[in-house]
C-alpha cells in the first residue's frame, strides 16, 4: 500500500490507463463515422465543407459502409495505446507530485503526459491516417512533383509501420510529431477543464459520485473548448502525417508554413475546414469517453477495494 500511494507505477495508474484505453476504444467505435467526414474533409481538397451528415451521405451513396469505417481497426488500435500511456502517465506524475488539486498544475502535468504520449505513439497514428485515406479516390486534386508518396497499400498497422520505416526512415514515422507536440495543450486544456469542472460538480453535489448525464456534459465542454482552441494546428497535422499536394512548398513543411499557405488560398475559413464534423465526433466521443472511464474505474476500484477488505477480515 505505501508503495502504491507515491510510486508513478501502481496499480491505480494502470487501473486509469486500463479504464481509459477502454472508454477511448468504446467512443471511436460508436462515432467512427464522423471522424471519417472530419479526415475526407481535412485531406480532399477537393471535397468542399457542407452539413457533416450529407457528406456522411455521400460517402455511403459513393463507397457503402466500407467507405464510412476505413480503417476503424487501426484507429481503434492507436487511440487504445495513446490513451493507455496518456492515462498512465498523467494519473502516475499526479500521485508522484502529491500536491493539492488545482488548474494550473493539472495542465502541466497533462502536457507533459502529452508529450510522453506523442513521443511513443505517433507512427501508429502516422500509419492509421495513411490506411484510413488507403483506396479513396482524390477528389480533383492537383498532382504535383511534391505529392507524397502514400498510396502504397497497407496490409495493416505492422505492415505499414514497416513499409514508412523502410521507405522514409525515422522522418516518416514521426512525421506531424512537431504539431503533436504542439497538440499536447489539446489533451491539456480538455484535462485541465474537466477536473477543475469535476471538482466543482462534486462540490455542488455534496461529494456524491456524479451521474453518468453529468459526467458527459462535462466531458462534453472540455473537449468543445479543447478543440476550437487548437483546431488548426489539427488540420496542419493531418496533412503532414498523410502528406499533402500543395504546390511550391516540401512535403516535410512546418506547421507555420503550411498555416500560411492555407490561409493565402482559402482563408481563414481554410484552416477550420471540417470543424463541424469535428466537433460533433471528438465531443461526443470524448464525453462517452470519460463516462466509460469513470465507470470502469469506479468497478475495478470497488473490486479491488471488495477483495482487499477480504484479506483483512481472512
Amino acid at each position: 500500500m505505501g508503495k502504491e500511494r507515491s510510486g508513478l507505477f501502481s496499480y491505480s495508474s494502470l487501473v486509469h490507463a486500463i479504464a481509459g484505453g477502454c472508454g477511448s476504444a468504446v467512443a471511436m467505435a460508436t462515432f467512427f463515422p464522423l471522424d471519417t467526414v472530419r479526415t475526407r474533409l481535412q485531406l480532399e481538397e477537393g471535397r468542399t465543407s457542407r452539413n457533416t451528415f450529407t457528406q456522411m451521405i455521400e460517402i455511403y451513396r459513393d463507397e457503402g459502409l466500407v467507405g464510412l469505417y476505413r480503417g476503424l481497426l487501426p484507429v481503434i488500435e492507436s487511440l487504445y495505446c495513446s490513451n493507455f500511456v496518456y492515462f498512465y502517465t498523467f494519473h502516475g506524475l499526479k500521485r508522484v507530485a502529491n500536491k493539492e488539486q488545482a488548474a494550473i498544475k493539472d495542465l502541466l502535468l497533462a502536457m507533459m503526459a502529452g508529450s510522453v504520449n506523442v513521443m511513443a505513439t505517433n507512427p501508429l497514428w502516422v500509419v492509421n491516417t495513411r490506411l484510413k485515406m488507403q483506396g479513396v479516390h482524390r477528389r480533383k486534386q492537383p498532382t504535383t512533383p511534391t505529392a507524397p508518396v502514400t498510396n502504397h497499400h497497407y496490409k495493416g498497422m505492422l505492415d505499414g509501420l514497416r513499409r514508412v520505416w523502410r521507405e522514409e526512415g525515422l522522418a516518416g514515422l514521426w512525421s506531424g510529431a512537431t504539431s503533436s507536440l504542439v497538440l499536447t495543450v489539446n489533451p491539456a486544456i480538455q484535462f485541465m477543464v474537466y477536473e477543475a469542472a469535476k471538482r466543482q460538480a462534486m462540490r455542488v453535489s455534496g461529494g456524491r459520485q456524479l451521474s453518468s448525464s453529468t459526467v458527459f456534459l462535462v466531458g462534453a465542454v472540455a473537449k468543445t473548448v479543447a478543440t476550437v482552441l487548437t483546431y488548426p494546428i489539427q488540420l496542419v497535422q493531418a496533412k503532414q502525417r498523410h502528406g499533402h499536394t500543395y504546390e511550391g512548398i516540401p512535403q516535410n513543411a512546418g506547421i507555420i508554413t503550411l498555416m500560411l499557405y492555407i490561409l493565402k488560398l482559402q482563408g481563414p475559413k481554410g484552416l477550420f475546414k471540417g470543424l463541424e464534423a469535428k466537433l460533433l465526433q471528438t465531443v461526443l466521443a470524448a464525453a462517452l469517453m470519460f463516462v466509460c472511464y469513470e465507470k470502469i474505474a469506479a468497478a475495478v476500484f470497488a473490486v479491488l477495494m471488495g477483495r482487499r477488505r477480504l484479506v483483512v477480515k481472512q
